[in-house]
């Protein structure tokens, strides 16, 4: 993403020097180096701790809690239709998304969509295709501190018994037509347009970045 179209250029530098750090403490043995990165990675706690007034323990259980080479989160999300509308959640700020979230470490794409759609929307569902993967910094507003790749996966639905939870406070089904307000930093109208078409198609081309 280029400094045009980036309204906060601060935040890509941040990350970019936290993920250097991060790599380089990953792989180095020599302490000098090891300590040169330390450095680099709180240059990156203090800019971010900086420009969103968050204390700096805070963005560092945010921001560096993890070890190894960084590589992007994964965001799963399951498309799941009935009688040509489409699953949606409603979350506790009012917005409403497709059922999702991060792939916990136990998880693969499949069985993460599968249990995110049971535990956010009551529905039990078989994930049965990718319909697109993609890069969430070239498709969604809100620059994250992380790097996220959001799988969207149709699946089919077996049966639904919604209950509100901690995260969710309804499900229902929505026509293309007729989308409630969306919290478009996990999925925007377009991306839920491009679920209908694929639902649309018996033979579907997953798109990616």
């Amino acid at each position: 993403m280029s400094q045009e179209q980036n309204p906060q250029p601060w935040l890509s530098w941040a990350i970019e020097l936290q993920a250097l750090a991060q790599n380089g403490l990953a792989y180095t043995t020599n302490a000098f180096d090891k300590e040169r990165f330390e450095r680099i990675r709180q240059i990156s706690v203090e800019m971010l701790s900086h420009q969103t007034m968050l204390p700096q323990d805070k963005v560092v259980d945010l921001f560096c809690c993890e070890k190894g080479y960084q590589t992007p989160k994964l965001d799963t999300r399951a498309a799941v239709f009935q009688e040509g509308k489409i699953l949606l959640v409603q979350e506790n700020d009012g917005l409403w998304s497709l059922p999702g979230g991060w792939t916990d470490v136990t998880e693969s794409v499949k069985s993460n969509t599968e249990k995110e759609a049971r535990e956010e929307a009551g529905a039990i569902v078989e994930a049965k295709r990718i319909l697109a993967v993609l890069d969430r910094r070239k498709h969604n507003p809100r620059l994250s501190a992380f790097g996220i790749i959001k799988i969207f996966v149709e699946c089919d639905l077996i049966s639904q018994s919604f209950q509100p939870n901690l995260e969710t406070l309804q499900a229902d089904f929505f026509a293309r037509d007729n989308l409630p307000p969306l919290a478009v930093s996990k999925v925007t109208p377009d991306q839920v347009d491009l679920c209908f078409q694929a639902h649309d198609q018996a033979f579907w081309q997953t798109v990616f970045d």
